[in-house]
């Protein structure tokens, strides 16, 4: 049974990756993109299939007018895809106040006005699915990338209380978690801020974002599939991990925390009104 999605983001990285895909086993794709030269080519294949839409998830009007239109035009969306977003690479002090407010508006408010958008639709058709793309750096956090993680660990607590909302109208959420990938994201979309010399020791990220230094090991298409077969599986997971990598570091960093709560008992204990 053919599908209708509406994906933010898919101009590269995995919402390409995902409309590829989905427009090739015939599903419909409401696609959304700052701008069109990239998805050219769907375009011109797809052209019933592929709703392209042009949308600054920047723009919170712009996405109220988008969603109202794109499940009237279409009637039915089954699996809404937050995914546009990026890597912004620096430590708190090398930030400035836009690059902080610009990341903030696209990663955590861009895709909370989203999922709020679409919850009435969903509601209303019966059910459906909610995909957040996060990082295992939503649960991972890393120097020279606070105000990445920020946004990562904020829309996962908004997603994981959500979930618990609208699971009583059909309605499925789930955070993927992918580690590192062969990407835009990585490879030509991360911002850096401008570095200060008395954060050397914090700027390793370089290394990474240099693939002449190595490559990610995670292949976005293999991931792409995953996650768009993740709408077969009842209940939704609320969170999927991708990468052998990612995964390991989230086990090891929830086991250090859960560790480190455990020696609290009688701290936490000491407060309580006996």
């Amino acid at each position: 049974m053919s599908r209708t999605w509406l994906i933010t983001g898919v101009s590269s990285g995995f919402g390409f990756e995902m409309t590829k895909q989905l427009l090739e086993v015939g599903d419909t794709v409401v696609g959304t993109v700052r701008n069109t030269k990239k998805v050219e080519e769907l375009i011109v294949q797809y052209p019933d299939a592929f709703d392209c839409r042009i949308l600054d998830v920047t723009d919170v009007p712009a996405i109220h007018r988008l969603v109202a239109d794109a499940f009237q035009k279409h009637e039915r969306i089954d699996v809404v895809v937050s995914n546009a977003g990026y890597g912004l690479f620096g430590c708190a002090e090398e930030l400035s106040d836009e690059e902080i407010n610009h990341i903030i508006a696209t990663n955590l408010t861009g895709s909370i006005m989203l999922i709020r958008d679409s919850l009435p639709h969903l509601r209303a058709q019966g059910g459906g699915r909610i995909i957040q793309m996060s990082t295992y750096g939503g649960q991972v956090a890393y120097p020279a990338n606070s105000m990445y993680h920020a946004t990562k660990f904020g829309i996962e607590g908004f997603c994981e209380a959500v979930a618990q909302e609208v699971a009583q109208f059909g309605i499925g959420v789930t955070l993927v978690e992918p580690g590192g990938a062969r990407t835009e994201f990585r490879y030509g979309s991360a911002k850096v801020a401008k570095l200060m010399p008395e954060y050397e020791s914090c700027h390793g990220f370089l290394n990474m974002l240099d693939a002449s230094k190595g490559l990610a090991p995670g292949d976005p298409a293999k991931m792409a599939q995953r996650i768009i077969e993740s709408v077969e599986k009842t209940p939704a997971p609320l969170r999927m991990v991708l990468g052998s990598q990612a995964l390991g570091a989230t086990i090891d960093r929830l086991e250090e925390r859960v560790a480190d709560y455990k020696t609290q008992t009688e701290l936490a204990a000491s407060t309580d009104i006996i």
